[in-house]
Parts: C-alpha cells; sequence; structure tokens
C-alpha cells in the first residue's frame, strides 16, 4: 500500500489504518502529524509517502519552493537519513527529541517560529477569567445580548448546514486560503474520525469548529473554525463556546500556527497561550 524508499505514493484514505495509531502514540503534539491533517492538505503541499521502515514512514512535499521531508516517527539510520537530506534539502516539522539528536549529528537546526503552534489551557479559553481576558468577554456578552443561539454537535446530518457556513465565509475573502482542504474535512468527517460543533441563531448555521485529538489524548487541536461576517463577538464566542464543551481529559487545546501573518499572530498571543509546540527545521549542510 505504502511503497519503500525511493519509491513514493501519494496519501490515500486506506492508508489511514496504518497511519493513524502510529500518529496518535506521538508525545509532541504537533498538528500537522495527524493522518486527517496531513490528507487533508496532501493537495496543498504535494505531499508524497515513503515507507523507511516496517513502522517509519518519510512525508515529502513543497510549497512551491525548495522541496522538504518530514520524519513524524523517528529519524532513520545515518546512510538513508543523508539521502534524505541530498534529495529534498531540507527537514520540516521537527521535535525537540529530533532536534537534539541531528544537532548532536553535526545538522544545522533552527526554530521555525512561523510554524509554532499555539498551546492554550482548556480551562482558560472555556472560562476566560481574570483582567486579560476582559475585552474578549464583552465582545461575547455583546453577541448573547444581541442573539439568542443553539449550539449542537457537528454530525452527519449538520454537514450541509457547515458547509453553508463555509461557503458564505468564502464568499467574504479574496483568498481562498483553507477552503479546499475544510470542505473535504466536513465531506469527511466521519472516515477521518474529525469532532466539532455548530451553533445557529435563529435557526440559520453561523459558525462552526471542527478538530481532533492528538499527544497522546492530552490535547484537542481546532483544525477549522468558521464563522460568518455580520455578527460582532462571533469569533471570541464560537471559541470559548467549543471549549467549555470540550472533555476535561483534554488539558490543552492546540490553536496551531499563525505563518508569519502579523495579524493572526497578535489575534492568537491575545488568548495568552501557556506554551508552544515548538518545531524546528534543519538543512542539509553541516557544521
Amino acid at each position: 500500500m505504502i511503497p519503500d524508499y525511493p519509491h513514493a505514493s501519494e496519501l490515500d484514505l486506506m492508508m489511514r489504518q496504518v497511519l493513524h495509531p502510529l500518529f496518535q502514540q506521538l508525545p509532541d503534539g504537533i498538528s500537522e502529524f495527524t493522518f486527517a491533517n496531513l490528507y487533508l492538505f496532501r493537495k496543498a503541499h504535494n505531499y508524497q509517502i515513503s515507507r523507511l521502515s516496517e513502522k517509519l514512514f518519510m512525508i515529502s512535499g513543497d510549497d512551491g519552493k525548495a522541496p522538504f521531508f518530514m520524519l513524524p516517527f523517528g529519524l532513520p539510520e545515518n546512510r538513508i537519513l543523508k539521502l534524505l537530506f541530498n534529495e529534498f534539502t531540507m527537514l520540516k516539522c521537527i521535535s525537540q527529541t529530533q532536534k537534539e539528536e541531528l544537532a548532536a549529528m553535526g545538522y544545522i537546526v533552527s526554530e521555525d517560529r512561523d510554524n509554532f503552534d499555539y498551546l492554550y489551557l482548556r480551562e482558560d479559553l472555556s472560562g476566560l477569567s481574570g483582567r486579560k481576558f476582559h475585552k474578549k468577554r464583552n465582545l461575547i456578552k455583546g453577541f448573547l445580548n444581541n442573539h439568542t443561539y443553539e449550539g449542537k454537535p457537528l454530525l452527519e446530518e449538520h454537514k450541509q448546514d457547515a458547509l453553508q457556513v463555509l461557503e458564505t465565509w468564502r464568499q467574504g475573502r479574496d483568498n481562498p486560503g483553507d477552503y479546499n482542504p475544510a470542505k473535504e474535512a466536513l465531506e469527511k468527517t466521519e472516515e477521518l474520525q474529525l469532532c466539532g460543533g455548530i451553533y445557529y441563531v435563529k435557526d440559520l448555521p453561523v459558525a462552526y469548529s471542527l478538530g481532533e485529538e492528538l499527544a497522546g489524548g492530552k490535547s484537542f487541536a481546532i483544525h477549522f473554525e468558521k464563522a460568518v461576517n455580520g455578527y460582532k463577538g462571533i469569533w471570541q464566542f464560537v471559541n470559548q463556546a467549543f471549549a467549555s464543551i470540550l472533555p476535561e481529559k483534554y488539558s490543552t487545546i492546540n490553536r496551531e500556527q499563525d505563518l508569519g501573518n502579523t495579524g493572526l499572530r497578535q489575534a492568537k498571543l491575545s488568548y495568552k497561550p501557556v506554551d508552544f509546540v515548538r518545531k524546528y527545521r534543519a538543512l542539509s549542510g553541516r557544521m
């Protein structure tokens, strides 16, 4: 199903039965390293997969620049690692453990700040208590004072309503952003075992959140969160509303990267992250 390196193939939904259990065991909580995330963004990043050994796989891709590779389940033997660096130049999404191993081998490893995942305490996002969240509480209060809402689990029966939210969100933007992956995520929620919530105002769907657990079941990643325009405070509302219904077993919520976008970084920092899932990259050259 998954070819041996140096051969590679596109990610296929049938590969989930092999890869998903391996991703679930990863402790670092890197948001890219779930089967659903890689599958949904396979076209955006031209992902390909190869088998290096029985439980060791390599994901390659490109973003229109230099080709890169990722090693979610660990580093291969040095001979194979050298071949990979010669072929792809850059290793991305390096965990803290891999960083130390690569540095000890003489590779040049650097922080990839634009791709740090933002980590928040679930209790912080659900309660928004204290002076630091005063403005966000006011926006949510304004939303609740002006609108009567209803929240529901994002089940199959509500899929079309969520798609309606996504289409409305897309119409108000010049850039499609993550529209295509978000649409496929809704279409294949059951196959990918994603979980979410959808919110209505006067029976009209206005927002939804969709994600999955990671970091060994200790954290929940929000892969997609969409809302329609015209409802002041709705983004703050859906952020809090979904956090408040997540089970207590999730100590943190991972709201993914800012990708170097100044406005997005400011917005994510305004929610006072408790930590980051730090990621690194390494180049083929050695020190």
